[in-house]
């Protein structure tokens, strides 16, 4: 495998094709980049590791000894708090995309989220649906942002990648429905810039966000995207590998889970707004436990709610311990999940399960 750079590096587009998050339907605005005015990025950075506690030296006497037993106790006990920490994504804008209300719950597995088109479009967009407010981006993650071409088995892919394409913490893909494309997965403001939140997450905590083109969303596409996952997986051996999937990216999420090769990797699957598979049941990441999570709009034309939540509880009827949640935008239709989906309180249960 080699990876080129694409024309445009770091070139990132504002405007794209994308899910309607009110009509649950493939649109698209014509127009150049638009820009947005702010000041300096406000992104947390990751947090500062505290020291262990040091040693005794010299110590002989009993009383010594048993103080540098519990020295050694408290160290281990230190590296298991700091190894569990690491794996815990810092704050970026949680006050800003934290969900409303919970309307109802079943615990954590199931909840049914406050959803209201007034507030979460109309009131957070500048445009509603093309362009949110300044105080949700902070755009200058685009400086970590690359345009590549992987030249693979499967053939060329192309992909945005944003933050450390070596030794990466964690490492998120997200895969667009039909007729969007890799922009889609970059756009920093429409949305309500959610994906300009997923990629300042993986920038300030030291992660790895890539967004690629596929061929469809059949054998060939899942096999260019196994290939993707390869490649960065070989560069970033320790970090875990969630990939989320909008609409019809979801069968590419259910192809993956198929490919007992490429099930070994993940560490999560997200379907934003997407379709079902009841032969996950028997498929390579079921039997390795891969944390999934459900977004749904209530009012999805695409893809029936009650389908979705149907499948859900198959999965826990299969196996009542199995890692999976399910949150319901109660009044969302077909692209609200894409909007509205928490990525920190997901990608933080899935690296805490896995």
């Amino acid at each position: 495998m080699s990876l080129d750079s694409a024309q445009h590096s770091f070139a990132p587009p504002s405007v794209l094709p994308d899910i309607s998050p009110t009509r649950g339907e493939i649109s698209s605005c014509a127009g150049g980049p638009l820009l947005v005015s702010e000041g300096a990025d406000d992104g947390q950075s990751p947090p500062l590791w505290g020291r262990c506690p040091a040693g005794q030296r010299g110590a002989t006497s009993s009383a010594n000894l048993r103080r540098l037993a519990w020295g050694v106790i408290a160290l281990a006990f230190s590296s298991l708090a700091t190894s569990a920490h690491a794996q815990t994504l810092a704050p970026y804008k949680d006050e800003l995309f934290a969900y409303p209300a919970i309307l109802s719950s079943e615990g954590e597995a199931y909840r049914v989220v406050d959803y209201k088109e007034m507030r979460d479009i109309n009131e957070r967009d500048q445009v509603p649906e093309r362009r949110v407010q300044g105080k949700y981006v902070s755009t200058g993650v685009r400086k970590v942002q690359q345009d590549l071409v992987l030249k693979t088995d499967a053939g060329d892919v192309r992909h945005f990648a944003v933050g450390k394409t070596e030794d990466a913490s964690v490492i998120v893909l997200y895969l667009h429905g039909q007729g969007g494309s890799r922009k889609q997965g970059v756009d920093d403001f429409t949305f309500g810039g959610n994906f300009n939140r997923i990629k300042n997450l993986m920038a300030d905590n030291g992660g790895l966000y890539l967004s690629p083109d596929f061929s469809d969303f059949g054998d060939k596409g899942v096999s260019e995207v196994a290939a993707l996952i390869d490649h960065y997986a070989a560069q970033s051996p320790a970090a875990n590998i969630v990939v989320a999937c909008g609409s019809m990216g979801g069968q590419l999420c259910w192809g993956l889970a198929r490919d007992a090769k490429a099930a070994k990797k993940l560490g999560g699957l997200m379907l934003l707004g997407s379709l079902w598979d009841d032969a996950f049941l028997k498929s390579p990441a079921f039997k390795a436990k891969v944390p999934v999570f459900f977004g749904q709009g209530s009012k999805d034309p695409v893809f029936p709610i009650d389908k979705q939540e149907a499948f859900f509880r198959s999965i826990l009827a299969k196996n009542k311990a199995y890692p999976t949640r399910f949150v319901r935008f109660e009044t969302g239709t077909h692209g609200t999940p894409i909007r509205m989906t928490d990525w920190r309180e997901t990608l933080n249960w899935m690296l805490s399960a896995k």
